[in-house]
């Protein structure tokens, strides 16, 4: 496989090269940007596989870099930000970023980070290749075109409900799914009370799921922000 070109944004100088570094020892290539309006042109102009944004950024709030890139790429965005609430891990995901790294990092887990960000690429890029309308993630079989879904060769019988949540899901494999954007996609809409049938519809969709529902493997929980499918290898 072939190491993807990285664009990295980030002002801080210390930062900045700790992470390029880190990428030029692993054999990554990569570009550099150190406020938004040069990563908006950096990304437009070299088309980056993957952009590793920070959001505290001097000339514009990297949320508006990830709306920019997300009206005209569906690139993977992974934040690496000093801030660490809740609220700003939900603005950025919502806004269209696909994971969320909290400052200060290891440089194992950014490694790590790239390897799911690319093997995420991988599959979605086999997946068009192969112009499959099944999706298949360890004993799990989805089939999108026959509207049913299997686990170890069962099939699951789901309500209506559960069937679109597990298909939002697999669709966006090893991506952070916010409460808002999921129940948009569900309902249309989000609405307090929508998150609380969120919970109890993904309670009955992992009942269904998950083998040991104790020990889930296929849908994680992220408190407080939402849900993602993982990729099971």
């Amino acid at each position: 496989m072939n190491k993807p070109l990285i664009l990295v944004v980030e002002d801080d100088p210390p930062v900045r090269n700790l992470i390029t570094t880190t990428l030029k020892t692993n054999d990554y290539r990569y570009l550099m940007a150190a406020n938004g309006e040069t990563a908006i042109l950096e990304a437009s102009s070299h088309n980056p596989d993957i952009v590793l944004l920070d959001l505290g950024l001097p000339d514009m709030d990297g949320v508006e870099v990830i709306r920019n890139i997300r009206s005209w790429s569906n690139l993977p965005i992974i934040v690496i930000s000093a801030r660490s609430e809740d609220n700003d891990k939900i603005e950025a995901l919502d806004a269209g970023a696909d994971d969320y790294l909290t400052k200060p990092f290891s440089v194992e887990e950014l490694l790590a980070r790239l390897r799911a960000t690319q093997r995420r690429l991988s599959f979605m890029t086999a997946e068009m290749l192969a112009a499959s309308s099944v999706f298949v993630n360890g004993k799990l079989r989805v089939d999108y075109a026959g509207g049913c879904a299997y686990l170890d060769g069962r099939e699951l019988h789901l309500t209506p409900i559960e069937y679109k949540l597990l298909c939002l899901l697999s669709k966006n494999v090893g991506k952070v799914l916010t409460h808002t954007f999921i129940t948009q996609n569900i309902w249309g809409r989000s609405w307090e009370n929508d998150v609380a049938s969120l919970r109890v519809f993904m309670a009955t969709l992992r009942k269904k799921l998950e083998l040991e529902p104790n020990f889930p493997q296929y849908i994680q929980t992220h408190i407080g922000v939402g849900y993602r499918m993982m990729r099971i290898e």
